[in-house]
C-alpha cells in the first residue's frame, strides 16, 4: 500500500513535465539572449513610393506585407475590406493603374511607382470631392445592406465599366462574379452598374 501512495498518476506527470519544459526553454532563451542576432524581419524592410488616391506616399514595409495590409494598417486607409483574405470574396478590390486586383493577393512591394485608388479616393480622384456616380448609385437602388462587401463592389463595379464589360445584366453579373454579398444585394448591386454603364 505504501508503494501504491508514491506511485506517479498520469496528471501528475503531465504537470511535471510541463513545468520541467517550460523552465528549460525559459533558461535557453536566457542563456542564449546575448547571441541572439537582429530580427530577420528588419532586415526584409522596403520602401513603397506610389499615389494613392492622387497623393505621393512612401510607407515603409516589410517585404512579405500584402498590399491590402499596407493600404489598411501603414496608410491608414481603412475603407478596404478584409474579407478572406483568399481572393476569394472581393471584399479588398482596389484599382491599381486603372485595374482592378485583390489587393489581398499581391504584395505590397510589387507596385512600387504604381497609381493606386481606394474606396477613400473613389470620390475625390473623379468628381472633386463629389460622390461618384457608382457610389450615388448604390444609394439610390438601394444596393447594400450591412455595407462590408460594398467598398469591394464599387471599385469592381468601377473597374467592370471601364474595361467595357457592363453591356447587360447578364455580363454584369458574370464580370462581377468575384465579388460575394453576403446579404444578397446582387440584384440592386447589378442595377447601380447598369444604371451608371448606360450613362457613361
Amino acid at each position: 500500500m505504501e508503494i501504491h501512495n508514491h506511485q506517479l498518476n498520469r496528471r501528475t506527470f503531465v504537470g511535471g513535465s510541463v513545468a520541467l519544459g517550460g523552465a528549460v526553454a525559459a533558461a535557453t532563451t536566457v542563456a542564449g539572449s546575448d547571441r541572439a542576432g537582429p530580427d530577420p524581419r528588419e532586415e526584409q524592410s522596403a520602401f513603397v513610393r506610389a499615389r494613392i488616391n492622387g497623393e505621393h506616399r512612401e510607407i515603409a514595409v516589410d517585404n512579405r506585407t500584402s498590399l491590402l495590409d499596407m493600404l489598411r494598417e501603414r496608410a491608414g486607409l481603412p475603407g478596404t475590406k478584409k474579407g478572406c483574405d483568399q481572393g476569394a470574396c472581393g471584399a479588398c478590390t482596389v484599382l491599381v493603374d486603372g485595374r482592378r486586383i485583390n489587393s489581398c493577393l499581391t504584395l505590397a512591394v510589387m507596385h512600387d511607382g504604381a497609381e493606386i485608388t481606394t474606396i477613400e479616393g473613389l470620390a475625390d480622384a473623379t468628381n472633386g470631392g463629389r460622390l461618384h456616380p457608382l457610389q450615388r448609385a448604390f444609394i439610390e437602388e438601394d444596393a447594400l445592406q450591412c455595407g462590408y462587401c460594398t467598398a469591394g463592389q464599387i471599385m469592381s463595379g468601377v473597374g467592370c465599366i471601364a474595361e467595357g464589360h457592363a453591356g447587360s445584366p447578364a455580363e454584369i453579373r458574370e464580370w462581377m462574379s468575384g465579388n460575394i454579398c453576403r446579404c444578397g444585394a446582387y440584384t440592386n448591386i447589378v442595377n447601380a452598374v447598369a444604371t451608371v454603364a448606360r450613362a457613361d
